[in-house]
């Protein structure tokens, strides 16, 4: 399997445009505030960052926050980075400000997608985990909003100890929405998130289990986060079979082999400093001083995170770690070094297996 050299440019660029949200969620990584910080990149920035996409090759751009409607001047942003030829998507939070009016705006002006997050099928799960009562309605009107509209439709849940139960009920929904791609989740206790929030390592294997034999039989895409080590279990499942033969498992791996906090994968916070990714709060710089680039490639801690010679544990000697690598995010929240072991990964590498054998 070809993996993208991803020591020049990322796959994806996240960039907090704000951490402003009205929301309060419990699993928040950016600890969300009512107001905007008056520090935030200001729009002529916002426009050179996204230039400085450009060179690295335009790479995907979502505009995350926080709440990107915040913002007074997203869609000028927006209609930026689309006329320049960045594949631009946005997820914002469902409040008020997600109106008919705002989805066909940024329809006309050519977003690839809108994603609002559904973490449970019913209000009390939703909203008890969204920090705010109401959120769910509010949801449910703008996925209606995004129907009406025939916008694709992108549905994100983060599975918890709140939901584990209920995503069963959430992949219903997410059907009948007529959804082009569920993203889904794992918590990382950074954040407002905490590790009691969390599955546990061996509900992530039944968790993995089930998305494994869920996306066979959905006309939807499934894409997770923050777990690498659904790659390797897809892997390891099919041991000795062609992964191409099953198209949909063949596209997640295609799509996501090695991807990582740092390797593919870079974020930009509201105040312009530069992370391998919003779980992993290691700071590597500040595009307002050196350009995203020259921080992607050349960090010590990037390139650190795209090395596996330089993990530890059994993920350093682990055979699936070129494609999977275990959560550097996780490893970093849990034990304080983002190049240990992802402690939520259940799977014994053979090397370790064969030295205590």
């Amino acid at each position: 399997m070809r993996i993208p050299d991803y020591n020049q440019s990322p796959f994806i660029t996240i960039w907090e445009v704000t951490r402003a949200c009205a929301l309060h969620c419990l699993h928040c990584r950016a600890e969300a505030q009512y107001h905007r910080d008056p520090r935030e990149l200001t729009t002529e920035e916002g426009k050179q960052l996204i230039d400085q996409i450009i060179d690295m090759g335009s790479p995907l751009l979502v505009f995350t926050g926080g709440d990107p409607l915040m913002r007074p001047d997203i869609f000028e942003l927006m209609d930026y980075a689309i006329k320049k030829g960045i594949r631009t998507s946005m997820t914002p939070s469902a409040t008020p400000k997600v109106t008919k009016e705002a989805m066909k705006k940024s329809y006309e002006l050519g977003l690839s997608r809108w994603a609002f997050s559904l973490d449970g099928s019913i209000a009390e799960i939703h909203d008890h985990f969204r920090g705010t009562k109401g959120s769910y309605d509010l949801t449910m009107r703008a996925l209606r909003y995004l129907q009406e509209l025939n916008m694709p439709i992108q549905i994100n849940t983060t599975v918890s100890r709140y939901n584990i139960h209920d995503l069963k009920n959430i992949a219903k929904m997410v059907e009948d929405f007529g959804t082009e791609l569920w993203s889904v989740f794992f918590l990382v206790p950074t954040g407002r998130g905490q590790i009691k929030d969390m599955i546990s390592p061996v509900q992530h294997e039944e968790v993995f289990e089930w998305l494994s034999n869920l996306s066979s039989k959905v006309p939807y895409d499934i894409k997770t986060t923050a777990a690498p080590h659904y790659r390797r279990y897809i892997m390891e499942k099919h041991q000795g079979e062609a992964i191409a033969s099953v198209p949909k498992l063949n596209d997640h791996i295609g799509r996501a082999a090695g991807i990582n906090d740092g390797k593919g994968f870079v974020f930009v916070s509201h105040i312009g400093e530069v992370y391998p990714s919003g779980f992993l709060p290691v700071y590597a710089g500040n595009v307002r001083e050196t350009p995203l680039a020259e921080i992607y490639r050349n960090s010590p801690i990037f390139q650190d995170l795209r090395n596996p010679d330089k993990y530890k544990g059994k993920c350093g000697i682990c055979e699936y770690r070129e494609t999977c690598g275990g959560s550097r995010a996780r490893a970093y929240a849990v034990t304080g070094d983002y190049l240990e072991s992802d402690p939520f990964c259940i799977y014994q590498p053979k090397q370790e297996l064969a030295v205590r054998s």
